[in-house]
């Protein structure tokens, strides 16, 4: 990297600006799995790339720990919360307004990184699984080395993708292959995500990060406004299905199907614990 380099670093996401490219990389162990602690700092990358991003054209997200790219939400932290909601004897209207707040922060985080005025480019291995799926569907461009396995498991807790996944996914992709995702909770390996256009480029293991900064290389040689023109005449905002996304979930997290399958989740030292128990013996 260049002598005139900027870095932050935070507890779970640091980021480092170098020859017009945003480097980000996730890096809390075991899975990254997103708090909100860690939306405090995407807030704080937020602010930061609204404030012109060191002068960037580029940014890049990637992973430093070797489950993968984002395992999601922290769904303990969501359950423990809740738990403790009930223990203090709160209203059932008062959690799930929590939850409303906290889905108005991500999804402003979220759109803020989907429509930045630059581009952006997703470098992808291991798993990419309901929030950390939709935190890469806000890239421009996703490389995904042969590891990376796409997967939306919320109807396995009896809730939907909250963060923007759907409209976002519906945005790049044929219907057909988003219920399928998103109805069989399956996971989508790297070689069929290249093959219905969510993966822009598909690359060997350890080898997404270097395409990736070749093609965020690429990207800053143009004219930057016309860059960023490009880019908002390609990639609409789907505002009202954002909407949407968030009232069904509010609507789906105070059922008990909810809280059952997030206790056997914290509870399950098991391979699969998102499967409801009837299907995990299947």
């Amino acid at each position: 990297m260049s002598a005139d380099t900027h870095t932050v670093t935070g507890q779970h996401l640091s980021w480092t600006v170098a020859d017009t490219i945003v480097e980000v990389t996730l890096h809390r162990a075991p899975a990254n799995e997103i708090g909100l602690e860690t939306l405090a700092e995407l807030e704080q990358l937020v602010a930061f790339i609204n404030d012109g991003a060191g002068g960037a054209r580029a940014l890049i997200w990637t992973s430093s720990v070797k489950a993968g790219f984002c395992a999601g939400a922290d769904l303990r932290a969501l359950y423990h919360e809740w738990v403790a909601h009930e223990a203090s004897g709160r209203s059932e209207a008062e959690a799930i307004g929590r939850v409303r707040s906290f889905l108005d922060r991500i999804h402003a985080v979220m759109n803020a990184l989907d429509m930045a005025p630059l581009t952006t480019i997703a470098a992808t291995h291991g798993v990419v699984f309901g929030g950390g799926f939709e935190l890469a569907l806000t890239a421009d461009v996703i490389v995904a080395d042969k590891s990376t396995r796409f997967a939306f498991p919320e109807l396995r807790l009896g809730l939907i993708p909250g963060w923007g996944g759907i409209p976002r996914l519906s945005r790049d992709v044929g219907n057909a292959v988003v219920r399928d995702i998103l109805l069989t909770g399956r996971s989508v390996g790297a070689r069929r995500a290249h093959a219905v256009g969510l993966v822009s480029q598909l690359v060997g293991r350890g080898q997404a990060l270097d395409c990736a900064r070749q093609v965020a290389a690429q990207a800053t040689r143009f004219d930057p406004r016309t860059s960023r023109v490009a880019k908002r005449f390609t990639k609409h905002l789907p505002l009202a299905r954002l909407e949407e996304e968030k009232d069904i979930f509010c609507e789906l997290v105070a059922s008990p199907v909810v809280r059952e399958a997030l206790a056997r989740f914290v509870n399950d030292d098991g391979p699969m614990p998102y499967l409801p128990a009837a299907s995990a013996k299947a």
